[in-house]
Protein backbone atom coordinates (compact mmCIF):
# COMPACT_ATOMS: atom_id res chain seq x y z
CA UNK A 1 0.00 0.00 0.00
CA UNK A 2 0.94 3.62 -0.85
CA UNK A 3 2.09 5.29 2.07
CA UNK A 4 0.86 8.86 2.57
CA UNK A 5 2.62 11.98 1.83
CA UNK A 6 1.47 15.02 3.86
CA UNK A 7 1.42 18.70 2.98
CA UNK A 8 1.61 20.71 6.51
CA UNK A 9 0.52 24.38 5.49
CA UNK A 10 1.92 26.97 7.78
CA UNK A 11 4.12 24.62 9.62
CA UNK A 12 6.33 27.64 10.84
CA UNK A 13 3.76 28.72 13.16
CA UNK A 14 2.52 28.15 16.36
CA UNK A 15 0.89 24.25 16.07
CA UNK A 16 2.61 23.87 12.69
CA UNK A 17 6.14 23.48 14.15
CA UNK A 18 5.05 20.37 16.67
CA UNK A 19 2.75 19.12 14.31
CA UNK A 20 5.22 18.29 11.93
CA UNK A 21 7.24 17.00 14.40
CA UNK A 22 4.68 14.79 15.36
CA UNK A 23 3.68 13.53 11.60
CA UNK A 24 7.82 12.84 10.74
CA UNK A 25 8.04 10.50 13.59
CA UNK A 26 4.73 8.42 12.56
CA UNK A 27 4.74 8.70 9.33
CA UNK A 28 8.68 8.90 8.67
CA UNK A 29 10.47 12.39 7.69
CA UNK A 30 10.60 12.48 3.75
CA UNK A 31 6.71 11.74 3.83
CA UNK A 32 5.77 15.22 5.95
CA UNK A 33 6.68 18.15 3.26
CA UNK A 34 6.86 21.44 5.76
CA UNK A 35 5.63 24.91 4.11
CA UNK A 36 5.37 28.41 4.76
CA UNK A 37 6.07 31.66 3.93
CA UNK A 38 9.81 32.53 3.83
CA UNK A 39 13.32 30.28 4.27
CA UNK A 40 12.72 26.96 6.91
CA UNK A 41 12.94 27.71 10.57
CA UNK A 42 14.16 25.77 13.29
CA UNK A 43 12.69 22.57 14.57
CA UNK A 44 11.74 21.89 10.52
CA UNK A 45 15.28 20.84 9.54
CA UNK A 46 15.89 17.11 8.38
CA UNK A 47 12.32 17.15 6.12
CA UNK A 48 11.24 18.39 2.99
CA UNK A 49 10.47 21.82 2.86
CA UNK A 50 8.97 24.33 0.43
CA UNK A 51 8.44 27.91 0.39
CA UNK A 52 4.86 28.23 -0.19
CA UNK A 53 2.04 31.12 -0.45
CA UNK A 54 -1.35 29.24 0.01
CA UNK A 55 -3.02 32.45 -1.32
CA UNK A 56 -1.41 31.39 -4.85
CA UNK A 57 -3.12 28.41 -6.30
CA UNK A 58 -0.57 27.78 -8.79
CA UNK A 59 1.77 27.36 -6.22
CA UNK A 60 -0.14 25.03 -4.31
CA UNK A 61 -0.88 22.81 -7.13
CA UNK A 62 2.92 22.90 -7.96
CA UNK A 63 3.97 21.25 -4.67
CA UNK A 64 1.00 19.03 -4.40
CA UNK A 65 2.09 17.83 -7.52
CA UNK A 66 5.89 17.80 -7.08
CA UNK A 67 5.59 16.13 -3.98
CA UNK A 68 2.55 13.74 -4.73
CA UNK A 69 0.63 14.92 -1.84
CA UNK A 70 -1.89 12.54 -0.80
CA UNK A 71 -3.21 14.84 2.78
CA UNK A 72 -2.91 18.45 3.74
CA UNK A 73 -2.84 20.07 7.31
CA UNK A 74 -3.88 23.59 6.84
CA UNK A 75 -2.42 25.56 9.24
CA UNK A 76 -2.30 29.32 7.95
CA UNK A 77 -4.49 31.97 9.26
CA UNK A 78 -4.34 35.18 10.95
CA UNK A 79 -5.30 35.35 14.80
CA UNK A 80 -8.01 37.20 16.81
CA UNK A 81 -6.19 40.05 17.71
CA UNK A 82 -4.50 40.53 14.49
CA UNK A 83 -7.62 39.84 12.88
CA UNK A 84 -9.28 42.76 14.95
CA UNK A 85 -6.76 45.42 13.70
CA UNK A 86 -6.05 44.04 10.14
CA UNK A 87 -9.41 42.89 9.38
CA UNK A 88 -9.92 42.65 5.28
CA UNK A 89 -6.21 40.81 5.65
CA UNK A 90 -7.42 38.45 7.82
CA UNK A 91 -10.16 37.39 5.72
CA UNK A 92 -8.40 37.16 3.08
CA UNK A 93 -5.66 34.84 4.33
CA UNK A 94 -8.36 32.72 6.40
CA UNK A 95 -10.85 32.29 3.67
CA UNK A 96 -8.69 32.85 0.39
CA UNK A 97 -6.14 30.08 1.95
CA UNK A 98 -9.29 27.70 3.01
CA UNK A 99 -10.60 28.04 -0.12
CA UNK A 100 -7.66 27.04 -2.48
CA UNK A 101 -6.42 24.15 -0.34
CA UNK A 102 -10.43 22.89 -0.63
CA UNK A 103 -10.10 23.46 -4.90
CA UNK A 104 -7.08 21.92 -5.26
CA UNK A 105 -7.96 19.15 -2.45
CA UNK A 106 -11.24 18.35 -4.92
CA UNK A 107 -9.01 18.89 -8.63
CA UNK A 108 -6.26 16.29 -7.24
CA UNK A 109 -8.15 13.51 -5.36
CA UNK A 110 -6.13 14.52 -2.11
CA UNK A 111 -7.48 11.97 0.47
CA UNK A 112 -7.93 13.82 3.52
CA UNK A 113 -7.89 17.39 4.69
CA UNK A 114 -7.53 19.51 8.28
CA UNK A 115 -8.33 22.73 8.85
CA UNK A 116 -8.54 24.31 12.24
CA UNK A 117 -11.54 25.86 13.44
CA UNK A 118 -11.83 27.83 17.27
CA UNK A 119 -13.62 28.77 20.04
CA UNK A 120 -13.69 31.98 18.73
CA UNK A 121 -17.24 30.35 16.74
CA UNK A 122 -19.43 31.08 19.18
CA UNK A 123 -20.51 35.06 20.41
CA UNK A 124 -21.72 36.45 23.31
CA UNK A 125 -25.21 34.83 23.24
CA UNK A 126 -23.56 31.22 23.42
CA UNK A 127 -23.42 30.02 26.85
CA UNK A 128 -20.59 30.09 28.47
CA UNK A 129 -19.80 26.72 30.25
CA UNK A 130 -20.44 23.31 29.17
CA UNK A 131 -21.52 25.37 25.38
CA UNK A 132 -22.62 22.76 23.42
CA UNK A 133 -21.24 21.54 20.20
CA UNK A 134 -24.53 23.38 17.95
CA UNK A 135 -24.48 25.71 20.28
CA UNK A 136 -25.38 29.19 18.42
CA UNK A 137 -22.70 30.82 15.81
CA UNK A 138 -22.99 34.41 16.15
CA UNK A 139 -19.18 35.72 16.49
CA UNK A 140 -18.47 39.39 17.30
CA UNK A 141 -14.99 38.81 15.81
CA UNK A 142 -13.52 39.04 12.53
CA UNK A 143 -11.82 35.85 12.93
CA UNK A 144 -14.76 34.16 14.38
CA UNK A 145 -16.71 35.19 11.61
CA UNK A 146 -13.69 33.73 9.20
CA UNK A 147 -13.90 30.05 11.03
CA UNK A 148 -17.44 29.79 11.08
CA UNK A 149 -17.56 30.67 7.33
CA UNK A 150 -14.77 28.40 6.99
CA UNK A 151 -16.85 25.42 8.89
CA UNK A 152 -19.40 25.73 6.06
CA UNK A 153 -17.29 25.49 3.44
CA UNK A 154 -15.97 22.60 4.66
CA UNK A 155 -19.29 21.24 4.93
CA UNK A 156 -20.46 22.12 1.49
CA UNK A 157 -17.21 20.70 0.41
CA UNK A 158 -17.84 17.05 2.15
CA UNK A 159 -21.67 16.99 0.91
CA UNK A 160 -21.06 18.64 -2.97
CA UNK A 161 -17.68 17.18 -3.63
CA UNK A 162 -17.00 14.35 -1.01
CA UNK A 163 -13.67 16.36 -0.27
CA UNK A 164 -12.93 14.32 3.27
CA UNK A 165 -11.90 17.36 5.42
CA UNK A 166 -11.87 17.49 9.30
CA UNK A 167 -11.62 20.33 12.08
CA UNK A 168 -11.13 21.05 15.48
CA UNK A 169 -12.22 24.17 17.43
CA UNK A 170 -8.95 24.67 19.41
CA UNK A 171 -9.56 26.57 22.47
CA UNK A 172 -6.26 28.89 23.59
CA UNK A 173 -2.92 26.92 23.12
CA UNK A 174 -0.28 27.02 25.40
CA UNK A 175 3.19 25.25 24.09
CA UNK A 176 6.74 25.86 25.21
CA UNK A 177 8.45 25.47 21.51
CA UNK A 178 6.87 28.30 19.70
CA UNK A 179 6.31 31.88 20.13
CA UNK A 180 2.28 33.30 20.14
CA UNK A 181 0.89 34.23 17.07
CA UNK A 182 -0.98 36.97 17.79
CA UNK A 183 -4.35 35.36 19.41
CA UNK A 184 -6.47 36.83 22.53
CA UNK A 185 -4.73 34.17 24.68
CA UNK A 186 -1.71 34.32 24.05
CA UNK A 187 -0.92 35.64 27.90
CA UNK A 188 -1.25 31.95 28.62
CA UNK A 189 2.26 31.32 26.81
CA UNK A 190 3.93 34.73 27.27
CA UNK A 191 3.56 34.44 31.13
CA UNK A 192 5.72 31.32 31.47
CA UNK A 193 8.36 33.71 29.65
CA UNK A 194 8.26 36.22 32.04
CA UNK A 195 7.63 34.44 35.43
CA UNK A 196 11.33 32.82 35.02
CA UNK A 197 13.31 35.45 33.41
CA UNK A 198 11.56 38.96 35.06
CA UNK A 199 9.76 37.25 38.13
CA UNK A 200 6.53 39.79 36.54
CA UNK A 201 4.07 40.05 34.09
CA UNK A 202 1.20 42.71 33.06
CA UNK A 203 -1.72 41.24 31.73
CA UNK A 204 -3.75 42.29 28.78
CA UNK A 205 -6.93 40.97 30.75
CA UNK A 206 -9.10 40.94 33.65
CA UNK A 207 -7.94 39.13 36.88
CA UNK A 208 -11.03 36.86 36.17
CA UNK A 209 -11.25 36.19 32.94
CA UNK A 210 -11.99 32.81 32.35
CA UNK A 211 -10.70 30.85 29.09
CA UNK A 212 -10.57 27.72 27.95
CA UNK A 213 -7.27 26.63 27.41
CA UNK A 214 -4.96 23.15 26.05
CA UNK A 215 -1.93 21.88 26.56
CA UNK A 216 0.14 21.64 22.42
CA UNK A 217 0.61 17.83 23.59
CA UNK A 218 -2.83 17.45 23.64
CA UNK A 219 -3.89 19.50 21.16
CA UNK A 220 -1.39 17.93 18.49
CA UNK A 221 -2.68 14.23 19.68
CA UNK A 222 -6.47 15.15 18.81
CA UNK A 223 -5.42 16.45 15.38
CA UNK A 224 -3.63 14.04 14.85
CA UNK A 225 -6.46 11.26 16.29
CA UNK A 226 -8.83 12.67 14.47
CA UNK A 227 -7.42 12.14 10.96
CA UNK A 228 -7.02 8.87 12.08
CA UNK A 229 -10.41 8.18 12.21
CA UNK A 230 -12.47 6.11 9.47
CA UNK A 231 -15.06 9.08 8.03
CA UNK A 232 -17.83 6.48 8.54
CA UNK A 233 -17.54 7.60 12.63
CA UNK A 234 -17.76 10.86 12.09
CA UNK A 235 -20.96 12.95 12.53
CA UNK A 236 -19.08 16.40 12.76
CA UNK A 237 -18.67 18.38 9.59
CA UNK A 238 -17.72 21.71 10.71
CA UNK A 239 -15.81 21.28 13.73
CA UNK A 240 -15.56 19.52 16.97
CA UNK A 241 -16.15 21.27 20.22
CA UNK A 242 -13.12 19.70 22.31
CA UNK A 243 -12.07 20.90 25.93
CA UNK A 244 -9.14 20.45 28.65
CA UNK A 245 -8.73 23.11 31.34
CA UNK A 246 -10.29 26.45 32.02
CA UNK A 247 -9.09 29.18 34.53
CA UNK A 248 -8.23 33.00 34.39
CA UNK A 249 -5.27 34.70 34.63
CA UNK A 250 -5.05 34.97 38.54
CA UNK A 251 -6.01 31.03 38.96
CA UNK A 252 -2.59 30.85 36.50
CA UNK A 253 -0.80 32.99 38.47
CA UNK A 254 -1.45 31.55 41.63
CA UNK A 255 0.05 28.19 39.97
CA UNK A 256 2.83 29.39 38.96
CA UNK A 257 3.68 30.84 42.60
CA UNK A 258 4.07 27.49 43.31
CA UNK A 259 7.10 26.92 41.56
CA UNK A 260 8.21 31.13 41.48
CA UNK A 261 7.38 32.74 44.89
CA UNK A 262 8.09 35.82 43.82
CA UNK A 263 6.17 36.11 40.72
CA UNK A 264 4.02 38.87 40.85
CA UNK A 265 1.43 39.76 38.10
CA UNK A 266 -0.43 42.99 37.71
CA UNK A 267 -3.59 43.88 35.21
CA UNK A 268 -3.85 46.06 32.09
CA UNK A 269 -6.57 45.05 30.20
CA UNK A 270 -6.49 45.63 26.08
CA UNK A 271 -8.82 46.08 23.17
CA UNK A 272 -8.05 41.98 23.45
CA UNK A 273 -10.39 41.77 26.68
CA UNK A 274 -13.84 42.67 24.72
CA UNK A 275 -12.72 39.98 22.06
CA UNK A 276 -12.55 37.64 25.43
CA UNK A 277 -15.89 38.99 27.12
CA UNK A 278 -17.43 37.62 23.91
CA UNK A 279 -15.99 34.02 24.02
CA UNK A 280 -17.40 30.79 25.95
CA UNK A 281 -15.29 29.42 29.00
CA UNK A 282 -16.09 25.87 28.65
CA UNK A 283 -17.11 23.68 25.24
CA UNK A 284 -19.10 20.43 25.85
CA UNK A 285 -16.89 18.05 23.80
CA UNK A 286 -19.37 15.09 24.32
CA UNK A 287 -19.92 14.71 20.39
CA UNK A 288 -16.10 14.24 20.26
CA UNK A 289 -15.75 11.69 22.74
CA UNK A 290 -18.65 10.01 21.37
CA UNK A 291 -17.33 10.03 17.75
CA UNK A 292 -13.69 9.35 18.14
CA UNK A 293 -12.88 9.31 21.92
CA UNK A 294 -11.54 12.06 22.53
CA UNK A 295 -10.22 13.13 26.14
CA UNK A 296 -7.44 15.48 27.26
CA UNK A 297 -4.74 14.48 29.28
CA UNK A 298 -2.95 18.01 30.90
CA UNK A 299 -4.53 20.37 33.53
CA UNK A 300 -3.23 23.07 35.04
CA UNK A 301 -1.26 21.75 37.51
CA UNK A 302 0.54 19.04 34.46
CA UNK A 303 0.71 22.17 32.22
CA UNK A 304 2.32 24.58 34.54
CA UNK A 305 4.88 21.97 35.74
CA UNK A 306 5.66 21.10 31.97
CA UNK A 307 5.65 24.28 31.16
CA UNK A 308 8.45 26.02 33.44
CA UNK A 309 10.43 22.61 33.27
CA UNK A 310 10.77 22.86 29.66
CA UNK A 311 11.34 26.38 29.54
CA UNK A 312 13.73 26.66 32.57
CA UNK A 313 15.93 23.91 31.20
CA UNK A 314 19.57 25.79 30.28
CA UNK A 315 18.67 29.14 31.37
CA UNK A 316 20.75 30.95 33.87
CA UNK A 317 18.20 31.69 36.01
CA UNK A 318 18.50 33.96 39.38
CA UNK A 319 18.79 32.00 42.60
CA UNK A 320 15.89 30.84 44.23
CA UNK A 321 13.88 32.06 40.99
CA UNK A 322 12.19 28.30 40.29
CA UNK A 323 11.99 25.79 43.34
CA UNK A 324 10.06 22.26 44.11
CA UNK A 325 9.99 21.60 40.15
CA UNK A 326 10.56 17.83 39.08
CA UNK A 327 11.72 17.44 35.06
CA UNK A 328 8.97 17.05 32.64
CA UNK A 329 10.91 15.02 30.36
Amino acid sequence: MKKDTILVIGAKGQIGVELTQSLRKLYGHSHVVAADLGPVSPGLEGGPYVELDVLEREELGRAITRYDISRIYLLAAKLSAVAERLPLEAWNVNMLGLLNVLEAAREKGIGRVFWPSSIAVFGPDAPKWNCPQNGPLNPATVYGISKVAGESWCRYYWEKYAVDVRSIRYPGLISYQSKPGGGTTDYAVEIFHEALHTASYSCYLRENTILPMMYMPDAIRATIELMAVPATALTVRGGYNINAMSFSPRELALVIQRYVPEFKMSYRPDFRQTIADGWIQKPDDSVAAADWKWEYAYGISETVRHMLSHLSAGVKLAPGRIRDLEPAF
